[in-house]
């Protein structure tokens, strides 16, 4: 089996490599930052969901069934209602300054030192978070594959992200456009024929597996505790400033919505990708609860992160091993890309000022260009290998608690920035924008103790909120 997967893994990657060379013939720097603003808006959308679902979906949500039920769908409904914001609000702001990094538009607004804030949180929120995406990723395929060869987990991720390494450092986001795609449609193709394995082996139809689901334990939405992580409306507030920040305020995201031709198109994009996404992930908790269902039956004791790779390579058929592992691979390599091209995007605009050098050549730009785009994938391989010495159980939630304490800065800035015309004290924003993480953080260690009251996703808006707050404290009123 581990030879087959390895076979398929190889094909995979040389089809990649294919729509690589033939995306990122001709291709320069402008091509490398915007797509030369060609990119057609329905191929950007239908590519996003695979960058927006990653392994960590791919894994997390279908284990998160038994402790959430289907109570993660109100979360995506709030991820809905941030993209409306997105395309109706931050849109028409990136393509009415002509932005590459949208940070750019804080330089305006505010000044350099809030700029290159905003710049870093980024940059450490990526990091952070594309390391986490891809590490489980890599840790399922080294367990299923490339262990049973004595090949060390190190040596694993070093080959995962060479690979990546060299299909991004050319093409950029005129590439990235094109392999997400493929990318996207081998994951949808594999969530569903993993569904429809699943229900074969209960001896259930697709529909009947779907009435199973339906009626069984894991099919209820609404919490009405407030104290509870899970309550309602924490998961529809949380869910739509998640995606505000990781969506909004992410340049990754953004960057690949800025190689559209217009600010039309982009939010015909935006709107296509949010509706699509709100279905993708309904199926996700549906696999979840087949795969509890399946597990109960037959006895299977593991759960959450594990639970569909032990079922798919363990206790199916070779096939559903197969497209489980070509289904992971897919999310692999979405998480990463995007990644490493917005990272080099952001190092280089926001702090290289890469755009406006004159004194380098175009041979210089390209190397320096590469220099960065190399430094983050080896950042990458010692954030993995970290968290692979301090794994947890349900990778998703660490994913959501990373994210509401480093986006918190980013929603304060650009709130800040859009809903009010007051300037600020440039050199004193980096100081706020360190203090409202740090307090967000003590309050979620201690809140239940303190206030017997647990944060969920809404600690991000509460931490954007403190960042305003600091802002207007060292604000005044425009000259």
């Amino acid at each position: 089996m581990d030879k087959i997967i390895f076979v398929a893994f190889i094909a995979y990657t040389l089809l990649l490599f294919f729509v690589t060379w033939l995306t990122s013939r001709k291709a320069d720097s402008k091509a490398f930052f915007s797509g030369n603003k060609k990119s057609p808006w329905f191929v950007v959308a239908y590519g996003m969901i695979g960058a927006s679902l990653s392994g960590v979906t791919f894994m997390s949500v279908p284990g998160w069934v038994s402790e959430r039920g289907f109570s993660y769908m109100l979360t995506v409904f709030g991820f809905f209602l941030g993209y409306v914001v997105i395309a109706l609000v931050l849109m028409p702001a990136y393509y009415k300054n002509n932005l590459i990094s949208i940070y750019q538009y804080l330089n305006t607004r505010f000044g350099r030192i809030s700029h290159k804030t905003g710049s870093f949180y980024f940059i450490l929120s990526r990091t952070l978070g594309a390391s986490l995406r891809m590490f489980i990723v890599i840790f399922f395929l080294h367990k299923f594959v490339f262990s049973h060869w004595n090949m060390s987990f190190e040596w694993s991720v070093m080959l995962f992200l060479m690979l990546i390494l060299l299909f991004t450092i050319r093409g950029g986001v005129k590439t990235i456009v094109w392999t997400d795609t493929l990318q996207t449609t081998f994951m949808l193709t594999a969530l569903l024929m993993c569904f429809v394995m699943v229900s074969n082996a209960m001896g259930l139809s697709f529909g009947g597996m779907l009435s199973k689901v339906w009626h069984s334990e894991y099919n209820y939405f609404i919490v009405s505790d407030p104290h509870s992580r899970l309550c309602w409306w924490k998961q529809i507030l949380g869910g739509m400033f998640i995606s505000i920040s990781m969506t909004g305020l992410d340049q990754e995201m953004m960057q690949k919505n800025l190689s559209c031709k217009n600010i039309r198109s982009a939010q015909k994009n935006m709107i296509t990708f949010s509706l699509t996404l709100f279905f993708v992930n309904f199926l996700f908790l549906f696999l979840g609860a087949a795969l509890y269902l399946y597990a109960s039956q037959v006895g299977i004791k593991s759960t959450g992160d594990t639970l569909f790779a032990t079922v798919a390579i363990d206790y199916l058929s070779p096939v559903a091993g197969l497209v489980f592992v070509i289904g992971l691979i897919s999310a692999l390599y979405p998480s990463a890309d995007g990644a490493l091209t917005s990272l080099t995007t952001a190092v280089s605009i926001d702090f290289f000022n890469m755009e406006n050098r004159t004194d380098w050549t175009t041979k210089q730009r390209t190397l320096i260009r590469h220099l960065i785009h190399f430094l983050f994938a080896l950042i990458f391989v010692f954030v993995i290998i970290f968290y692979y010495n301090h794994q947890d159980k349900h990778l998703i939630d660490i994913l959501y608690q990373v994210a509401s304490i480093t986006y918190g800065p980013l929603l304060g800035l650009f709130s800040f920035a859009m809903l009010t015309k007051r300037t600020v004290r440039d050199g004193f924003v980096p100081l706020v924008c360190v203090l409202s993480p740090v307090i967000c953080f003590i309050l979620s260690q201690n809140s239940l103790k303190w206030f017997n009251y647990s944060f969920d996703f809404e600690l991000l808006l509460l931490n954007g909120l403190l960042t305003f707050i600091g802002l207007y404290i060292i604000s005044r009123k425009p000259q």
